[in-house]
Order: C-alpha cells, then structure tokens, then sequence
C-alpha cells in the first residue's frame, strides 16, 4: 500500500524523532516523548508502527546497527589479535557508555524484537571469533568463555546505568582495568 505524501511525512518524522529521543534516553523511553517529539499523537505512532516494538524495529539499523557495523571494520583494520579483541569489547563497552540505545540493545532490553535480537547475536559472534583468535596466540586467558564475553558486556551495561555519574574518561579508565585482567 502506498501512503499518501502526508502520511509519508508523519512516518519519518516520528522515524526522526524516535531517533533522536532513543539515542538520547534509550529504548525504554515513554512513547509520548517520541510523539511530542514528532508533534503527533501516540495513537498515531501505533497507527503507524502497529508498537513500540515496531517503531524500534523500523529504527534499529539505523540508531544502533551502523555503529556496530563501524566498530566492526575499525578493528578489522587492526593488526594482531589481542589489539583487535582489545579494541572491539572496548569500542562495545564506550558503545554502552556513550548510546543508552546501543546499551538497551547490547542488554537484551527487548528479547522479543528480532532485529534486536540478531544484531546482538552478530555482535556476540563476532567478538567470539576475536576470542578464539586471540586465545590461540595466547594473548588472552585461556579460561575466558563466549559466555564469559557476554557477561561482561552485561556487566558493564549494568554499570553504566547504575553510575550514571561517572565521566567517560573515568569509565574509559576503569575499562584498561578490566581489559587487562583478560590478558594471561
């Protein structure tokens, strides 16, 4: 079905405003935030999306996707395994610090969206892949699990919600601490 040229106007204006109220605030941001960001109703962004999920779902790519996708071919670039392992849990971890999306994402804060939820996978795959190039130099502790990765990226979206107060240059810090105790 083809909107009309109105229609079409209001779905990327609410797509713009759900944007920049997720980059901000994170998923879980109240509806009416992105609705009087986008100067509708929230009836008309349900109209729309069909819900908050669809809504999330129409702009994951572009609010947390393409981020991933940068930090991926930034450590691809990198040469040695423990530089590339290194590089991504830390571009992930300030990911988490700097974008409250990219951290509900890498949280899991909606397990019922599937781009969500693939994107994450993604994300998890790759640093495997980084985990088991790194363990096989000896550059990373051989008793650090996939799951282990994954926890730790838990752990530090838990932090970042929980020291909200911290200055990104304190929580870069701290990351250097956790990094080297990955190392054997």
């Amino acid at each position: 079905m083809t909107l009309r040229a109105d229609a079409r106007r209001n779905v990327e204006g609410i797509r713009q405003a759900a944007l920049d109220v997720f980059r901000t605030g994170g998923l879980t941001t109240p509806m009416d935030e992105v609705a009087k960001a986008a100067g509708v109703s929230k009836g008309t962004i349900y109209h729309r999306f069909g819900s908050r999920r669809g809504l999330i779902d129409a702009v994951v790519d572009e609010l947390v996707a393409e981020r991933i996708a940068a930090l991926v071919a930034k450590v691809q670039a990198l040469d040695g395994p423990l530089e590339r392992f290194e590089a991504y849990l830390r571009g992930i971890w300030l990911l988490q610090f700097d974008e409250p999306a990219a951290n509900d994402v890498l949280m899991r804060a909606l397990p019922d969206s599937e781009p969500l939820s693939n994107l994450c996978d993604r994300a998890c795959e790759f640093a495997r892949d980084l985990l088991g190039d790194a363990q096989r130099v000896g550059a990373v502790r051989a008793d650090l699990t996939p799951e282990d990765l994954t926890h730790l990226i838990l752990e530090r979206g838990a932090v970042v919600r929980a020291c909200d107060q911290q200055t990104r240059d304190d929580y870069d810090r701290r990351l250097g601490f956790a990094l080297r105790g990955l190392r054997p």
